[in-house]
């Protein structure tokens, strides 16, 4: 069998990071396939290079076809899948982690096992909401109530502002068109940045599923992050195209929320944020090698070494 035309597999390392790409693009009713180390998008209208390196997050929506090649190029370069329906968005798909380090995934684990740990990264993601306020000695309860106050002056205010009239948030999944203009902007406007805050994840090495303040959901950690924009990007965002009114809500929603999170650099925040709440101001990912060893009173000891020779003698003190 012939071998099947394309670029070899780049090096991880010789990629952008994800800091480096573009948010996010969103497609519908075309097919995306593979030319060399670009995407190619084939519609009516033609076709389209887009240069997978260069983006974090696609968006597919209604009508969409993905070939096998086009996922394989997606998956060697990092960039996320994310399949959106009329009915909200479900994540289905995502490439490779753009690092071959586990020092930010070993750090989450330890932070979300440790309770005292946990709530220290709870006090940090309020600080970032709440940067002029001391939120060191708050409870659980209490940061959940002092965000529940800020979220609701968030809405109000953009009611305010806008004109729009607001009962509360209403979202379901099953029935995207019950709910009202200002409701259906939100949930499109939270799917890009819950589609954005997954690549970014995932292309850190972390785990969606380790969140802090939301738990026990596959996303629980994407909806930590991408609760930290919210107030800033899509509440203000969903208020203003709900006022407008346009014809195609959803693809006002998309096109503003992607216009702001690069005039507001979402991208690059959420990779420092990220690095920032799980770090401890340490850089874990800064090491010499990317396999070491497990042991129980070294904590590691290096990779590709042969250690029969030199423990062979301890056997008998185990």
């Amino acid at each position: 069998m012939p071998d099947i035309p394309g670029i070899i597999r780049p090096d991880l390392q010789a990629l952008p990071q994800i800091k480096d790409r573009m948010t996010f693009l969103y497609l519908e009713h075309c097919t995306l396939g593979r030319q060399d180390g670009a995407i190619t998008v084939t519609d009516e209208n033609g076709i389209v290079h887009i240069p997978a390196a260069a983006i974090s997050v696609l968006l597919l929506g209604p009508g969409t076809r993905v070939t096998h090649r086009a996922m394989e190029l997606m998956g060697d370069t990092g960039v996320g899948a994310v399949w959106v329906g009329e009915h909200g968005v479900r994540y289905y798909a995502h490439g490779r982690p753009l690092t071959t380090r586990s020092g930010l995934l070993q750090k989450q684990a330890a932070l979300v096992s440790n309770t005292r740990k946990h709530l220290a990264v709870v006090r940090k993601m309020y600080q970032l909401r709440f940067p002029d306020e001391d939120v060191s000695h708050l409870t659980m309860q209490q940061l959940r109530g002092r965000e529940g106050s800020r979220v609701r002056n968030a809405y109000r205010r953009a009611a305010r502002e806008t004109g729009v009239e607001w009962n509360g948030r209403l979202y379901r999944p099953e029935d995207f068109a019950s709910g009202d203009p200002v409701n259906q902007a939100l949930s499109a406007g939270n799917a890009c940045l819950y589609g954005l805050a997954h690549a970014v994840i995932v292309a850190l090495g972390c785990a969606p599923g380790l969140g802090f303040v939301h738990v026990g959901h596959e996303g629980s950690f994407v909806y930590d992050i991408a609760d930290l924009y919210k107030a800033e990007i899509t509440i203000p965002i969903a208020f203003q195209a709900a006022a407008e009114n346009p014809e195609d809500l959803p693809a006002v929603v998309r096109r503003r929320v992607r216009d702001a999170m690069v005039e507001h650099h979402i991208l690059e925040r959420m990779v420092h944020d990220i690095r920032w709440l799980l770090s401890d101001g340490e850089d874990p990912q800064e090491q010499e090698e990317a396999v070491y060893l497990w042991d129980n009173k070294l904590g590691t000891v290096a990779n590709g070494i042969s250690y029969f020779d030199r423990e062979a003698g301890d056997e008998g003190s185990l």
